[in-house]
């Protein structure tokens, strides 16, 4: 299982994707393609929108079962903490931390 969740895609690139993925939601592609098909795919789609945006999650043999993948410029990150993939994302200093600066 494969998906892709991209910023705004283009529409070429949202045709090529509709061969072998479904589209449940605007910019969101979902699919069962395997690794190799998975890999061109995604090369094609880097070599031919190379500032678009994407978050791509796909089975994998490990402990999670899957792992995660970001490419371009997406608000949230993949990161290894303890050996697994989590998501981060910008947050604030916490309270505490603003009230010992003043």
């Amino acid at each position: 299982m494969t998906i892709i969740v991209t910023n705004d895609t283009p529409p070429a690139i949202r045709g090529m994707l509709k061969r072998w993925f479904i589209e449940p939601k605007p910019n969101v592609f979902v699919g069962s393609v395997n690794r190799r098909t998975r890999g061109k795919t995604l090369e094609f789609i880097r070599r031919n929108a190379p500032g678009l945006g994407m978050l791509v999650i796909a089975t994998e043999r490990n402990a999670q079962g899957f792992f995660v993948e970001t490419y371009g410029e997406t608000p949230r990150r993949a990161a290894m903490r303890s050996g697994l993939q989590v998501m981060a994302e910008a947050w604030a200093e916490s309270e505490g931390e603003e009230d010992d600066a003043c």
